[in-house]
C-alpha cells in the first residue's frame, strides 16, 4: 500500500539530515545540551539568577581565549574564569555599598572586554563569532567529550542535591534556619551553573547560552505551579527547540543556536498568552468576569407578607 503524498514530503524533510552524521552528532548533541540547561533553568528561575547567567556567560570569554592559547581544553579554562567571576562578584557584594545587579554588571562587562583584549593580542585560531554563537555542527570529538562531562556532572550534582537546591531556592530563609548550609547552596548553584554552561558553548554560543538558561524554566513557571510538572515542561520545550532547531538551520540554511533560541522564544510567547492560568488571556478573561459580577445589579429580595 502506497504512502499518501502528502506524508512523503514530511518524511523526507525529517530523514534527509539523517543522512549525513556531522548533522546527526549535532542534533544529539543540541538535545543533551538542552535538557542539561532545561533542568537548572528551573532553579535559575525559581531563584531569580538570570541575571547571573548571562555575567557567568561572558565571564568565560577570556578563559576560553586562555585555553586554546595554551592548548588546553576549553572547558578548564571556561568554567576557571567563569567561577572566578562569581567569586568576584560576591567578594565586591560583600565589600562595598553596591547593590548586587550593579556588581554583576561591572563584573561580567569587565571580564568579557578583557577576554576580547586577549583574543586580539594572543596569537591563536580562535573564531569569536563560534564563541559568541556556537557551531554545533562544526563540533570536534575532543569538544563533545568535554560537554558530556561538564553536562553530566551538572545532572549528578543536581541529582544528588535536589531537595536542598529547591529549597534554597524557593525559601533560602527557611533553609538557614533549619540548619541547611546556604552558603555552600549558594556556590554549588554557581559551580553547575559555569559548568552547564561550558557545556553549552559549542551549541549556541556565549550570547544565546543566556536564552536557553532562562527560557525554558520560564516557559514550565507559567504553565505549572509543581515544580516536577514544571521541570517536565521545562525539558520538553528545551529539547524540542534544540531538535528542531537544528532541522531548520540544515533545511533553511541558518544558525543553528539562533533557531534554536528563536523557536525557545516562540514557545515562550504562546505559553505567555495561552497558559490556562497564568496567560495573558486568561488574566483578562478573569478580569471580565470580575468586573461583570462587579456591575450586576443588588438584587431586591420581596417577602410575600399575605
Amino acid at each position: 500500500m502506497s504512502q499518501p503524498m502528502a506524508a512523503l514530503p514530511l518524511w523526507n524533510w525529517i530523514v534527509e539530515p539523517l543522512q549525513y552524521p556531522f548533522l546527526v552528532q549535532a542534533i544529539w548533541v543540541s538535545a543533551f545540551v538542552g535538557l542539561v540547561c532545561a533542568v537548572l533553568s528551573c532553579y535559575i528561575t525559581l531563584k531569580g539568577w538570570s541575571l547571573m547567567g548571562d555575567a557567568i556567560s561572558h565571564a568565560v570569554v577570556p578563559g576560553v581565549v586562555v585555553a586554546y592559547a595554551l592548548n588546553i581544553p576549553f572547558a578548564i579554562g571556561a568554567f576557571t574564569f567563569g567561577f572566578g567571576a562569581t567569586v568576584a562578584i560576591g567578594y565586591i557584594k560583600s565589600r562595598t555599598r553596591l547593590k548586587e545587579d550593579a556588581v554583576i554588571g561591572i563584573v561580567f562587562t569587565g571580564f568579557f572586554a578583557f577576554g576580547l583584549v586577549l583574543a586580539t593580542k594572543i596569537p591563536s585560531n580562535i573564531d569569536l563569532f563560534h564563541i559568541l554563537f556556537g557551531n554545533v555542527l562544526g563540533i570536534s570529538q575532543q569538544d563533545i567529550i568535554q560537554t558530556l562531562l561538564a553536562g553530566i556532572t551538572t545532572l549528578v550534582v543536581i541529582l544528588v542535591r535536589r531537595k536542598d537546591l529547591l529549597l534554597f531556592c524557593f525559601d533560602p530563609n527557611h533553609a538557614k534556619a533549619i540548619g541547611l548550609r546556604t552558603q555552600v547552596m549558594y556556590y554549588t548553584l554557581l559551580s553547575v551553573l559555569a559548568l552547564t554552561i561550558v557545556a553549552a558553548l559549542q551549541t549556541a554560543g556565549i550570547i544565546l547560552v543566556i536564552s536557553m538558561l532562562v527560557t525554558p524554566g520560564s516557559i514550565g513557571y507559567l504553565l505549572s505551579d509543581r515544580f516536577d510538572r514544571m521541570l517536565i515542561i521545562s525539558v520538553v520545550s528545551s529539547v524540542f527547540s534544540c531538535v528542531m532547531g537544528t532541522y531548520f538551520s540544515y533545511h533553511f540554511d541558518i544558525s543553528t543556536g539562533g533557531s534554536i533560541v528563536v523557536l525557545l522564544t516562540l514557545l515562550f510567547i504562546l505559553a505567555m498568552i495561552l497558559a490556562p492560568k497564568y496567560g495573558i488571556l486568561a488574566q483578562e478573561a478573569r478580569k471580565r468576569s470580575a468586573k461583570a459580577f462587579d456591575d450586576e445589579p443588588d438584587q431586591q429580595v420581596v417577602i410575600d407578607q399575605s
